[in-house]
């Protein structure tokens, strides 16, 4: 039997990019103590006020078909919770409720790319972006992130990759895998690039609020180029809610409609029980949600002092999200071979950064989303394991 082409467009090396999770997982279940840093799922438990909610919501009978674009309320706490972290304000009729972020960028791009069309896209990027702009039909342009610029975007190296067939810039900020959080004089430029050659800028804002001594910009926020911005976010990182399915887009009202007709074939809306959740996280100050990101904050320093000082080794600060760059090129091995002797010699899993693009190669991308004790033990693990490369052999995993 034939397969339509969409299949094959799934297939890419953003696929491919969690093998090493998925040896990982298969490690865990043979009885080794793995370290798994391959992922970002938060190591928090969702605040309780919004899992009470959600109880009551079932309890109650909230179990029945609501409104497919999200409910009026839950429409209303994203529009004041975009406004309070850029200060514009946000007309509710221009959000659309979607299942987590990715299907906010799925459910965007379809509808304002297709077959023929560009996308330019920074990398290394997160892994799915590949897949998900083949699945449109159109075709990714890459732009590469020097590590020398500590993975920030040269808009001037955006501006050489438009032709004429450019419909759109991808932008992810604070940036997975490196962590970089793009200035506002950084998103002017691009947004000025876009601007000129009449292209929507699509902006994935997922760990908005997890930045570090700098402030997160979102492209929305600059009246000059407001009206051919998209932007997507999810409760996933900022609520420790990923296996929720809660995200969002906030775009042009025009663009709304369009979402509502994709969403009746889609989904036909989230849970009604889970819509009932979202202004409960969103339009109060959680303790868990403040304690997260500090502690977020903590690891990262922990992190990256530790690699620091490790011999062959180094990383670059990250300035947001939850992950961070080590960079391996000073031990002798590629990036893949340092993953996977990483995890079948100290059983630390951590993902190879090329397979999120080829500016990663030479990198490792870590993630701060397990106990802190269980990140420092991975860093013992990890010093153990670079000096026993030094020594010319393997090491032996700590205890």
């Amino acid at each position: 039997m034939r397969y339509a082409d969409l299949v094959h467009r799934l297939e890419n090396e953003g696929s491919r990019a969690w093998e090493i999770h998925s040896a990982a997982r298969a490690r865990e279940d043979a009885g080794h103590d793995v370290i798994v840093l391959s992922i970002g799922d938060p190591d928090f438990e969702t605040p309780k006020a919004v899992v009470d909610t959600t109880v009551a919501a079932l309890r109650g009978g909230r179990t029945h078909y609501t409104y497919v674009e999200g409910g009026p309320e839950v429409r209303r706490a994203i529009a004041e919770h975009h406004q309070r972290l850029t200060g514009i304000a946000v007309d509710p009729d221009c959000v659309v409720a979607t299942f987590g972020a990715q299907g906010a960028l799925y459910s965007a791009l379809v509808c304002v790319v297709g077959p023929g069309d560009e996308v330019i896209v920074p990398e290394p990027m997160y892994a799915t972006y590949d897949g998900t702009i083949g699945a449109t039909g159109a075709t990714m342009v890459r732009v590469a992130l020097r590590g020398d610029r500590r993975f920030h975007l040269d808009a001037a190296d955006v501006e050489r990759a438009v032709t004429p067939r450019t419909r759109a810039v991808l932008l992810n900020t604070p940036h997975n895998p490196t962590g970089a959080v793009l200035s506002r004089a950084e998103i002017e430029a691009i947004g000025d690039v876009c601007r000129r050659h009449d292209l929507w800028l699509v902006c994935d804002e997922v760990y908005a609020t997890l930045t570090y001594g700098v402030a997160h910009v979102s492209p929305s926020a600059v009246p000059a180029i407001a009206d051919r911005v998209i932007v997507v976010s999810s409760l996933s990182k900022s609520h420790a809610m990923c296996g929720w399915r809660v995200g969002w887009v906030i775009g042009p009202k025009e663009l709304a409609h369009h979402l509502y007709n994709l969403s009746l074939v889609i989904h036909y809306g989230l849970p009604t029980f889970v819509q009932d959740a979202v202004p409960v996280a969103l339009a109060h100050d959680h303790d868990e949600v403040a304690s997260m990101r500090e502690t977020f904050r903590a690891r990262r320093d922990l992190v990256v002092q530790r690699v620091r000082a490790m011999p062959g080794l180094d990383c670059i600060q990250p300035e947001g999200s939850v992950f961070l760059m080590v960079d391996v090129r000073g031990s002798g091995l590629s990036s893949q071979a340092f993953a996977w002797r990483l995890l079948e010699e100290a059983d630390v899993a951590a993902l190879p950064a090329d397979g999120f693009g080829p500016s990663g190669t030479g990198y490792l991308r870590w993630s701060l989303t397990v106990p802190t004790e269980r990140l420092s033990q991975a860093c013992d693990r990890l010093e153990a394991f670079v000096r026993g490369l030094r020594r010319g052999h393997a090491p032996i995993t700590p205890e």
